[in-house]
């Protein structure tokens, strides 16, 4: 279904553990006195970590379907006189 170069998986993957990373930070390296905004950063750095994890998850399953196709042997008919192809 999906070809995909190794180049754009692996950015996929990293830029799933950046956002990951980024969400534990807001999550739990900020105290929720330092901000005054009315967003909650400790609900914005869980919705991070939930997305990227699905992120990550999603890239591993694009990655092992392209592995599976390109890892199987071709098959390769040869056929002779005594051996005709099927109609």
């Amino acid at each position: 279904m999906w070809n995909l170069p190794p180049e754009v998986t692996a950015m996929g993957v990293g830029v799933s553990i950046f956002t990951i990373t980024l969400g534990a930070i807001l999550k739990f390296a900020i105290s929720p006195t330092a901000m005054t905004s009315p967003v909650d950063v400790h609900v914005i750095g869980v919705i991070l970590m939930i997305v990227g994890g699905a992120s990550f998850l999603l890239q591993l399953v694009m990655t092992s379907r392209t592995s599976r196709r390109s890892a199987g042997p071709e098959r390769e008919h040869l056929y002779n006189g005594d051996n005709p192809p099927p109609l």
